[in-house]
């Protein structure tokens, strides 16, 4: 992201809310639902890239029938096509900025950061929040994702990072416009250079550390999930699911789909400074799930000189070679092992 673009983001935010709602009073009138639909569809579901006005014909009117078709079963709905109460009120849930479904060309077929060591930049703060709180929850966001993969990330004060933050209201330079309090709360893009990575969050929200507003630590943690190249689910329980609800932060745990999606793209970025610098580890076909997790023996894998032995009560394996280590132990797909 060029910093030079967003100069000026920073301005007081009761300034920006003045020139925000002037803006939006000089709008139009709240749209009808069949007008809220079509922009709806066109912004989460506009796979073929075309964005058509609603029209009597029956082209058209077939076209957002398979729109709302694509929409409802992403979400378990019944797949009717018709514009039913169930389905407009998914719709006006607060969600994800980024589409459900889109063009392959928007979307790199597994699209990933292809180094473990990551930078970030809070390039301004909300001042719903202290800037401590800010800096620790974006830390903690963070850490939701290292703790279960090899990557490491850390903050910047200046220069560009790989993952830029930003607060901001509506057109801010992305051609992703905010939509102002509601709808959508936040978006960003999957890895890659200048703007790719970066995360941004819409001022216009009340951003919060607890259940009032809106929860700045879980949306942190969905948007960071598409910085590393997560798409979003269809499973309510996971992170990535596009609508917002609130959880206890302080018991959030990642689903399991989260867990596997995320390390299917980064088991394999790994190098022999993640575990042990004396050892290294080479790819193998064995199935590190059959490692018993309490096992209290020591384990002698493929007939090799290399031994793991179980930490009692947790995921994490040291390795030696048929002796004692002082080395800390490591999680096991950080052994670079395939399942």
């Amino acid at each position: 992201m060029s910093c030079t673009l967003l100069k000026g983001v920073c301005t007081m935010k009761f300034l920006m809310m003045i020139v925000f709602l002037q803006v939006s009073a000089c709008g139009a009138a709240p749209m009808k639902d069949s007008e809220f639909a079509e922009w709806y569809l066109s912004r989460f579901y506009d796979y073929g890239g075309d964005r058509i006005p609603m029209s009597k014909t029956k082209t058209n009117r077939n076209f957002l029938e398979e729109k709302l078709q694509k929409m409802q079963q992403f979400f378990g709905l019944e797949a009717s096509g018709q514009l039913d109460n169930s389905t407009l009120a998914i719709m006006h849930i607060p969600r994800c900025g980024v589409p459900d479904v889109q063009h392959l060309r928007a979307v790199p077929q597994r699209s990933r950061w292809m180094k473990r060591y990551l930078t970030y930049r809070i390039y301004n703060y909300t001042p719903d929040m202290k800037r401590e709180d800010v800096d620790y929850i974006f830390q903690k966001a963070f850490q939701v994702w290292s703790d279960v993969t090899p990557l490491r990330f850390r903050k910047l004060h200046k220069d560009e990072a790989d993952i830029m933050i930003l607060f901001a209201f509506g057109a801010h330079g992305d051609f992703n416009y905010f939509d102002g309090k509601g709808g959508t709360l936040a978006h960003a893009f999957y890895p890659g250079p200048g703007i790719q990575g970066d995360a941004h969050f819409d001022e216009a929200e009340t951003w919060t550390k607890s259940f009032q507003g809106t929860n700045l630590f879980l949306v942190a943690v969905h948007e960071l999930g598409h910085s590393l190249g997560l798409q979003h689910s269809n499973n309510p329980k996971s992170i990535m699911y596009p609508t917002y609800r609130y959880l206890n932060p302080s018991r959030f745990r990642l689903s399991a789909d989260d867990i596997r999606n995320i390390q299917s793209l980064y088991v394999h970025v790994v190098n022999k400074e993640v575990c042990f610098s004396s050892l290294f580890f080479t790819n193998s076909s064995i199935n590190v799930c059959h490692i018993a997790r309490e096992a209290k023996e020591t384990l002698d894998v493929h007939r090799k000189s290399f031994q793991y032995i179980p930490f009692l009560n947790s995921p994490y394996f040291a390795a030696c070679q048929s002796k004692a280590t002082d080395d800390p132990p490591c999680l096991h797909f950080q052994l670079s092992f395939t399942s």
